[in-house]
Parts: structure tokens; sequence; C-alpha cells
């Protein structure tokens, strides 16, 4: 039997990179997975691929910083498959390096909307629903810049590092009514995010000496180690933050 043969899945950020790779990788399992996202054309491929790969799946649009969208989609994954076992908040959003003293306040705003208030919203609603389907889990995204401090990062370092911490305190919070709250922390991993930079060698380069591995990760490496910390394998496992960097933080 797969894995998560009938369970119901949340992918936000589910329209391209790590989160379409891991909304995939759930279906391969058996899941029926809901992808969550802001573009409506890369959320229906998402959702044409799970189908492919003999899954169920279902796109709500939706921008997971305004409250009443990410709990709408909640209630419409509700509506279609019954419940919600698991999510995987994946959706988040990168600005180009500035020091923080030329960094505008829109643009703080607008990572701190997305990568916390995204996060902490995402929880509000999926967690209910989780303890109403009999328990589950929920596995956040942070990054490497969530523990390691680069230059130029500072903001969206900051918004990481909160990110492990609100999935720390949801973990505490509910890990007596069958909810497990961890995160994952990607490296440097191949996804549109970075592909502006790989495309140079030079910048590849550059990423693939950071990592004592040597190069950079790919998207079905985050997506092993999200299903992993969902799966009965880790069921004794909460509130844990999931370095997934080939050594990036050493």
């Amino acid at each position: 039997m797969k894995t998560f043969a009938g369970k119901v899945v949340i992918v936000t950020g589910g329209t391209s990179g790590i989160g379409r790779t891991t909304a995939l990788a759930f279906a391969q399992e058996g899941a029926n997975v809901v992808v969550v996202g802001r573009r409506k054309n890369e959320g229906e491929e998402s959702v044409a691929l799970i189908e492919q790969a003999g899954g169920k799946g279902l796109f709500v649009r939706a921008d997971v910083s305004i409250e009443n969208e990410i709990a709408f989609a909640v209630e419409r994954t509700v509506e279609v498959f019954g419940g919600v076992n698991f999510a995987f908040n994946n959706a988040g959003i990168f600005l180009p390096p500035a020091p923080v003293t030329e960094i505008s306040s829109e643009d703080i705003d607008r990572i701190l909307a997305v990568n916390v208030r995204g996060v902490a919203l995402s929880m509000k609603h999926e967690i209910p629903a989780i303890i109403k389907s009999g328990g589950g889990g929920i596995v956040n995204t942070a990054s490497f810049l969530g523990i390691r401090a680069f230059p130029g990062s500072a903001i969206y370092n900051a918004s990481k590092s909160a990110v492990i911490g609100l999935s720390k305190s949801a973990a505490v919070e509910f890990a007596t009514q069958g909810v497990r709250v961890n995160v994952i922390c990607p490296g440097v991993i191949d996804t549109p995010m970075n592909e502006e930079i790989r495309a140079e060698e030079s910048g590849r380069n550059f990423l693939n000496e950071l990592q004592p591995m040597k190069r950079t990760g790919r998207p079905e490496e985050i997506a092993g180690a999200v299903l992993y910390l969902c799966s009965p394998s880790a069921g004794f496992t909460t509130g844990t933050t999931l370095s997934v960097d080939g050594g990036l933080t050493i």
C-alpha cells in the first residue's frame, strides 16, 4: 500500500519548483493533493501533472498572506476531499540582495507578509481541519538562511528564522492533539528562484562552491524529506528543523 493512500494534502506554493515536485511526490504515494498558489495557469499545470501521476488534484487560487483567501482554500479542500491530513506550507518570496540600510519598507512588508504571516495564517486554518480529520502533520519551508547569516539577505533571513520559531511554538501547542509540526531548511536548490544565476557558469560555480558537496540540490531531495516528515516513520518527530542543504550550515 502507498504511504499516503487516501490522505489529503495541501501544498502552498505548489505551482512550481519545490512545491510542485513535492505535490507530485505526494500524489505518487496515493494522496489527494490540493495546490494553493497565486498563478492559475501554473496551478492547473501542477494538477494535470498530479493526475498524470495517478493522483487526484485540485487547484485553489489564493494568496497566503490574505486570511480570507487561505481560509477559503482550506474550506474548499474539506468540501472536495472531506478533510485535511497534511500540509506543506511552502509559499515564499525572495527579493534581490541588498544591505539592510537600503531595503525599502515596502519590501520589508512584502517579505514578512508572505513568508511569515502566510505561514501563520495557513497553520491557523489548517490545524483545526487536521484535528477534525483525526490528526496529521505540517511541514513549513524555512531556509538555510534562517540558520546562517548571509550578506544582503537580512529581512529574508529574519523571515525564515521566524518560520522556525512559529513552527516550534505550534508543535508544542498541538502536540497532544495529534498534529506534528516540523520545518525543512533547503540549501541552494535547482528551482526557478535561482535559475538566472545558474544560467551563467560563474553563477553556477559560485553556488556550487558554497556547499561542501560542491553541487546544488534537486527539488526531489527536498520532496523526499518532506514526505518523510509527514510519514508514519516520523511519528515521534515534532518541532524539529531538518536541514537538507548539502552541508551548507555545518
